[in-house]
């Protein structure tokens, strides 16, 4: 056994992956663990890319590992925020409904949140909207005052911080995972850059899960398909017009929150995400393409299973993506006096989405074991707000599959 470096090595330096080993390293204080992130930097692409929201489990079905883990995790945030001094504010938010045919879903959401534990949440009439929000328009809300807004990226630098000062384990960028060599009892994991041991791994690879996934030997039936979503920032103009968060009811057949409000940690509205499918899987301009990734996409048969289920919708988003006006006219359902110099195009991101053969969305975590790893194959939002509960429940696994 004197070539295993490391008792474990997790490859994915995001939020997920970064937390995972710190929540071993708290249990285990004395176990060498590695991060690999390909990137030069951590935090480098969902986590980085995504809108900064803490947010409240109110979404979620109820008894889901989502529901369960972002309502404790949110909570464990704000303090680990506290206790680190990380950039927060707990602003609260407002769902809002515009029309009569939105209300049976807003109250579901409503219910989950009930049931899911969200402290301080009340329906609001259409009066107490313009209380919170004077320039938006809705027949009736959710007041959601345990939403809030954080730095992620400095939450997942503040990971690496303590896991090298704290417990001396290690993050290494700029390290690609490009093969496995499997030895008895321990493996080697190959880089671009040189070759580690360890005898159990750890993937939370986002965007090329699948991948790793398959690499080290998982015959996963899930592929990973990414969807960019545009952002617009608000120009000063129409910045006075946001306080906070506002957000649409969402569409009862997606995973995705639609086109919102979101007041910005260091300062700034932006609004959005659209969700068109993208070209590339980490690639975040209109025009993006990757022959691999196009490929992979194309030939998996899930692909086409979704794209015949809800054509109509994507479509739609892709209307948005490339005009203006259109992405404009999504807005002004919450905020109708938004004009076209209110709004100036700027980031986007792009969220791993796993789907099943049949077509189908997988919506909550998905995670398998395969010999002396564990794969995390998907890890849909509230993945971020939820990364310490996230942490301890992968820790969790690891503790019992590999028998710490």
């Amino acid at each position: 056994m004197s070539d295993i470096q490391y008792d474990v090595i997790v490859i994915g330096g995001g939020i997920v992956g970064l937390a995972s080993a710190y929540k071993i390293n708290c249990r285990y204080p004395d176990k060498k663990i590695l991060v690999l992130e390909k990137e030069p930097q951590v935090a480098a692409h969902q986590t980085g890319h995504n809108s900064g929201v803490i947010h409240s489990g109110i979404y979620y079905k109820p008894g889901s590992y989502k529901a369960i883990h972002c309502v404790s995790g949110r909570r464990e945030l704000v303090e680990f925020a506290k206790e680190h001094k990380i950039k927060h504010d707990i602003c609260g938010k407002i769902i809002v409904a515009t029309e009569e045919s939105e209300l049976a879903h807003m109250s579901k959401v409503f219910a989950n949140g009930q049931a899911n534990g969200v402290e301080g949440i009340e329906m609001i009439d259409a009066k107490k909207i313009k209380e919170i929000e004077p320039y938006c328009e809705g027949i009736s809300g959710i007041w959601v005052p345990c939403c809030g807004i954080i730095d992620y990226p400095d939450v997942a630098r503040t990971y690496v911080k303590l896991l090298e000062e704290k417990f001396g384990s290690k993050v290494m960028t700029g390290h690609k995972v490009t093969a496995f060599e499997k030895h008895d009892g321990y493996t080697t994991v190959i880089t671009e850059k040189g070759n580690f041991n360890a005898k159990y791994i750890i993937s939370c690879a986002g965007l090329q899960s699948d991948r790793i996934a398959k690499k080290e030997g998982i015959k996963s039936d899930a592929e990973i398909i990414g969807f960019r979503g545009d952002y617009y920032d608000l120009t000063e103009k129409g910045r006075s017009k946001v306080k906070n968060l506002i957000y649409p009811v969402p569409n009862a057949k997606f995973p995705f929150l639609g086109v919102h409000f979101t007041r910005m940690i260091h300062g700034g509205v932006e609004c959005g995400p659209n969700a068109v499918f993208v070209f590339k899987r980490e690639g975040y301009g209109k025009t993006s393409f990757s022959l691999k990734d196009t490929w992979d996409a194309f030939t998996f048969g899930g692909t086409w299973k979704f794209f015949g289920k809800h054509w109509k919708f994507g479509m739609d988003e892709y209307r948005g993506a490339f005009s203006k006006a259109y992405f404009l006219k999504r807005l002004q359902k919450l905020i109708p006096t938004l004009e076209l110099d209110d709004i100036v195009s700027a980031r986007a991101g792009v969220r791993a989405m796993a789907l099943a053969p049949q077509g189908d969305m997988l919506d909550d975590f998905k995670i398998e074991y395969h010999g002396n790893a564990i794969h995390v194959l998907n890890a849909p939002s509230p993945a971020a707000t939820a990364s310490l509960a996230y942490g301890s429940e992968i820790e969790k696994m690891a503790s019992k599959y590999f028998q710490f």
